[in-house]
C-alpha cells in the first residue's frame, strides 16, 4: 500500500484533496556502524578499579532469547547494564556473550563486549568460567587488571544501581573477599523423597522432610534464626581471590541484604510473566527529560482516538478526538520538538487531523518502522532520542526502534510489555496531552 505524506501537515490521501502527497520508498537497511567502546566512569584518584561483567549468552532452554527479553519495555541485558553505569562504585561494565543481537544491545546501552566462545556458552559452562574469560580478554585488549570484579546476572530484572554499590562496598571498604546479595526469607523449606539428602535432615519415613526447621517442632517466625535467601543478582570478588578459587565465594563472604519486594530470578515463561506485570510497581517512572528528547512520533488509532470508528449509513466513517490532545501537540510543537503522526490507516480522517494540528503525516504504511527510520535519516534524528507513543502491536517495530517507547493505558499487553513508560490515560482521552505535561511540565 502506498504511504501518504504531508510534510507540512497538508497531508494527502486516496480521494483527499491534499496538494503535497507522495509515495515513500522503503529504505534500504543501514549499514552497520564500527563498534563503539564503553564509556568508563572517571574514577577518583586512589579509588579501587571495580570492571562488572553480565554474562548474556544467546541461547536459554526455558525462556528462548530470555536475555533479550523486555520487562518494561527494556531488554533484560539492558537493564543489567544500565544497573551496573548507574552505580557510583562501578569502574567499567562488560557483557560477555556469543550473541549479535545481545552484543549489539550491550553497545548501545554503553557497556564493552567480550565474545565468548563457543565452549563457554553452553548450558554447563559456569557463570564463573565466562567472568574469568572476560577477565583475561579486558586485559589482552588493554584494559587495567580490576581490583573487585562483579558478577551480575541479567535474570534479576529489579536489581538497583544502589544493590550494586552495597555488594561492591562489601568488598572495596568492608573488608570481605567476596560477597553476594541476599533478602531475609522466613519460609519452611521442605524436601520430597528421593531427593539428594543435606547432613542434618533426615527424611520422616518416607514422606517429605523439613530441610531448614524441625517439622515437628513449628516455632514463630520471630522465634526463628534469620534465613537469608541468596538473590542471585549481584557479587562481588577480589580478582585474585577469584582467579585462585576459580570460584565466586572463597575467605570471607559477606552477605549484602537487598529489598525483599524486589527478589525475582527469571527462569522460566511464568517467572517473565510476573516480571512484566511487576515492573510498573516496581521500575522508578521512566519518563524522559526534556532535554533528553528530540522528537515525538504519534500513532493516530487507539492513541489519539478511542480505537472505535462511527459509520454512517452512507459508509462514511468518523473517530472522536481529544481536544487536551490538540494543546498538549500544539505544546510540544512550541517547544521545538520535531512531530510526525505515522499510521496505517488510509482513511483521509488521519490526514484531516494532522492539518488541523499542523503536525506532518505518513499514513496508509505498513512499514512504519521504515518510514519512521527513513524520517529520522532525513533529519539526522538519533533513534535513541524519538519518543514514540502507541497502542496496538503494529506498533511494536516502531517501539523497539527508539529510545523512549510509550504506551498509552488501555494498549494490547505486548505494547505495555515493551513499553519504558506507560501513561494513566487511555487512548484518545488525553494520553497525548499526558505525554505532552510529562515533558515540559505538570503546568501544561
Amino acid at each position: 500500500m502506498a504511504a501518504h505524506v504531508g510534510t507540512d501537515g497538508s497531508a494527502g490521501s486516496e480521494g483527499y484533496g491534499g496538494t503535497d502527497a507522495r509515495t515513500v520508498p522503503v529504505p534500504r537497511a543501514r549499514e552497520q556502524s564500527p563498534e563503539p567502546h564503553a564509556q568508563p566512569h572517571a574514577e577518583p584518584y586512589g579509588a579501587p578499579y571495580v570492571l562488572a561483567v553480565v554474562p548474556a549468552r544467546g541461547g536459554s532452554k526455558g525462556v528462548p532469547g530470555k536475555n533479550l527479553a523486555r520487562v518494561g519495555g527494556v531488554p533484560l541485558v539492558v537493564r543489567a547494564v544500565r544497573a551496573c553505569r548507574a552505580a557510583a562504585r562501578v569502574t567499567g561494565v562488560v557483557v560477555s556473550t556469543d550473541d549479535d543481537a545481545v552484543a549489539a544491545a550491550a553497545r548501545e546501552a554503553g557497556a564493552g563486549v567480550v565474545r565468548r566462545p563457543a565452549e563457554l556458552a553452553g548450558d554447563t559452562a559456569s557463570s564463573e568460567s565466562a567472568v574469568l574469560h572476560a577477565l583475561d580478554a579486558h586485559e589482552a585488549a588493554g584494559g587495567r587488571t580490576p581490583d573487585v570484579v562483579l558478577l551480575v546476572q541479567c535474570t534479576s530484572p529489579f536489581l538497583t544501581a544502589g544493590d550494586v554499590d552495597a555488594v561492591t562496598a562489601a568488598v572495596t571498604d568492608g573488608g570481605a573477599d567476596s560477597a553476594l546479595t541476599v533478602a531475609p526469607f522466613h519460609g519452611f523449606v521442605w524436601r520430597s523423597p528421593g531427593t539428594a539428602e543435606v547432613a542434618g535432615n533426615r527424611a520422616s519415613g518416607d514422606g517429605a522432610h523439613g530441610v531448614n526447621h524441625d517439622e515437628k517442632h513449628r516455632p514463630r517466625r520471630q522465634d526463628r534464626p534469620q534465613d537469608l535467601l541468596e538473590t542471585g543478582a549481584a557479587y562481588a570478588m577480589r580478582t585474585a581471590g577469584l582467579r585462585a578459587a576459580r570460584h565466586r565465594f572463597f575467605g570471607r563472604t559477606e552477605a549484602v541484604p537487598t529489598d525483599p519486594a524486589r527478589v525475582l530470578e527469571i527462569d522460566s515463561p511464568d517467572d517473565l510473566a510476573r516480571a512484566r506485570a511487576l515492573a510498573p510497581l516496581l521500575d522508578a517512572p521512566d519518563f524522559p527529560a526534556r532535554d533528553a528528547v528530540d522528537a515525538v512520533v504519534l500513532d493516530f488509532d487507539g492513541t489519539q482516538t478511542d480505537d472505535r470508528v462511527l459509520v454512517d449509513a452512507d459508509g462514511r466513517e468518523l473517530v472522536a478526538v481529544h481536544r487536551g490532545d490538540g494543546l498538549g501537540v500544539a505544546a510540544l510543537r512550541r517547544a521545538g520538538l520535531a512531530l510526525l503522526i505515522l499510521s496505517t490507516e488510509a482513511n483521509a480522517v488521519v490526514a484531516t487531523r494532522a492539518r488541523k494540528l499542523g503536525v506532518p503525516v505518513v499514513h496508509g504504511t505498513d512499514t512504519k518502522d521504515a518510514v519512521l527510520k527513513q524520517w529520522c535519516d532525513e533529519r539526522g534524528i538519533d533513534p535513541a532520542r524519538v519518543l514514540y507513543a502507541g497502542n496496538d502491536v503494529n506498533d511494536l517495530p516502531c517501539l523497539r526502534m527508539v529510545g523512549w517507547p510509550v504506551a498509552v493505558a488501555d494498549a494490547h499487553p505486548a505494547v505495555r510489555d515493551a513499553a519504558r513508560a506507560v501513561t494513566r490515560a487511555p487512548g484518545g482521552r488525553g494520553a497525548v496531552r499526558e505525554i505532552a505535561g510529562r515533558l515540559l511540565g505538570p503546568e501544561l
